[in-house]
């Protein structure tokens, strides 16, 4: 789409109802099926005492740190996202490359056939386009170690979806909207993981206070 025509519509008055009926739409296309799938093999995960690496760059970097937050403490799943630290990032960008910054953090893990990483990602990774370059990279390393991949991505799921084992795509229902709506809905797909009943394990803040007084505050 060009930048004109896609400044044109997101400069509509209108914009805002739009925008909340494409996340709609892509609510009511997301497979439900996979979202139970992915919560019951994350809960095998848990119990085999295997760990969840979180890979996403961007936007779906912030994701992932909130979602380490939620797995670790609503779910009682060890996990980790590498950008959460910006030091070895920078140092390895700096002196390695930007490539291989996760598959480097995954072989340092010792990361094995117990553990999973968990993508965040709109494309996915595309080599050949070399877009997120250092998702595939990660990946590639994560299957020669056999551990699980798991998604949450947008488009067609990209190199992510190819060599998954259970990937949640966030279908595609407007071409100049994708970025926001993907990023959105991973917060979605992830919090309806953490507060599934087969991973839950701690109440969040405002249901644990329900019944107390002021809980409406």
């Amino acid at each position: 789409m060009p930048w004109s025509l896609f400044m044109t519509k997101s400069n509509d008055k209108n914009h805002a109802s739009r925008f909340l009926g494409l996340a709609g739409q892509v609510a009511a296309g997301i497979d439900a099926d996979g979202i139970e799938r992915l919560a019951a093999a994350l809960a095998r995960l848990r119990d085999d005492g295997g760990r969840l690496f979180l890979l996403g760059v961007g936007g779906s970097a912030a994701n992932c740190s909130h979602a380490v937050n939620d797995f670790r403490k609503l779910a009682g799943i060890e996990a980790y996202a590498p950008t959460d630290n910006v030091s070895e990032l920078t140092a390895r960008t700096n002196d390695e490359g930007w490539d291989t910054v996760f598959a480097e953090w995954l072989k340092v893990s010792r990361a094995s056939s117990r553990d999973a990483v968990l993508v965040m990602s709109v494309g996915g990774g595309d080599v050949v386009r070399n877009v997120s370059p250092n998702i595939v990279r990660g990946l590639e390393e994560a299957k020669r170690r056999g551990l699980k991949v798991f998604g949450i991505v947008g488009r067609d799921g990209g190199f992510t979806a190819q060599v998954g084992d259970e990937v949640v795509l966030v279908p595609t229902v407007d071409s100049g909207l994708i970025t926001p709506l993907v990023e959105a809905f991973q917060a979605v797909v992830w919090h309806a993981l953490v507060s599934h009943p087969a991973l839950v394990r701690a109440a969040t803040k405002w249901e644990s206070v329900a019944g107390e007084s002021g809980a409406s505050r």
